[in-house]
């Protein structure tokens, strides 16, 4: 089977910090999958890779290859990857309308551009996308008057607006209470049931869906384990990855972390 991503030998710097050195992952295409790691695991630069805002050191025998290719004009790749980062919520221009948030997807921009007049059929995909995230009503308020979590799917549909196979979310219920926290993971569940494939890239137990499949373990920017979400969701394994005694609790396929015993 093809990989979706594979990582090989990659050491990757931010500024004059090396996060990743020789840094290995492969994940199969098709299959939903969970990056779990506390805070400076080396998550937001591994985003960085997959978005290609960030590329490892050239050498031989070090590549990092998605769906098989090195090198990907912008706009292809678009079509086969959609990515909804913590960073493009922060950066993301306040005065930009909802529905121009959902077109902007297919200019990899912050809003849509002055210069460029989106098709009568692209503007109908649009609120398509938006009647199917349940955002309709916002079409015309500014990004920066939204909630948080109507900023999340904007942002979510603004990434599907090109039908990628692939969606890579970035701690998606991060900031969200717990109604909206609900809503944009049955939002998620829904696409994974639909054929979507997703990769969730989080510290949270909670946002971990029943349709994810494995789990890798990030931590100080090394892989420490990568399998089955079954088989590697365990109190010693999180207490572990965490550095605090974890108690884990299963209920319908979600997974919660409370505090351990030492």
């Amino acid at each position: 089977m093809l990989n979706l991503l594979e990582i090989k030998n990659a050491t990757v710097y931010r500024g004059l910090h090396e996060v990743f050195h020789n840094l290995s992952l492969a994940l199969p295409q098709g299959c939903n999958t969970a990056i779990l790691g506390p805070n400076g695991a080396g998550k937001s630069t591994l985003l960085k890779l997959l978005a290609r805002d960030l590329y490892p050191v050239q050498r031989e025998g070090s590549y990092v290859r998605l769906f098989g290719q090195e090198r990907w004009d912008v706009w292809e790749l678009r079509a086969h990857f959609g990515i909804v980062s913590h960073d493009l919520q922060q950066q993301y221009l306040s005065t930009a309308r909802g529905v121009n948030v959902i077109l902007s997807g297919y200019y990899s921009s912050v809003d849509l551009p002055w210069h460029q007049h989106p098709s009568d059929e692209d503007r109908e995909r649009a609120q398509r996308v938006m009647h199917t995230l349940g955002i309709s009503g916002l079409n015309n308020r500014m990004f920066g008057e939204m909630s948080t979590g109507e900023q999340r799917r904007f942002l979510l549909g603004r990434a599907l607006i090109n039908d990628p196979d692939t969606l890579v979310l970035d701690e998606p219920t991060s900031g969200l209470d717990l109604k909206a926290c609900f809503q944009y993971l049955d939002t998620v569940r829904a696409l994974m049931q639909g054929g979507k494939t997703v990769i969730l890239v989080t510290h949270h137990i909670h946002e971990l869906p029943p349709e994810i499949e494995q789990v890798v373990l990030l931590k100080d920017g090394k892989i420490i384990a990568h399998d089955e979400k079954s088989r590697l969701l365990t109190d010693n394994n999180l207490s572990h990855l965490f550095d605090t005694p974890v108690k884990l609790v299963q209920h319908n396929g979600f997974y919660q972390a409370l505090p351990g015993t030492t």
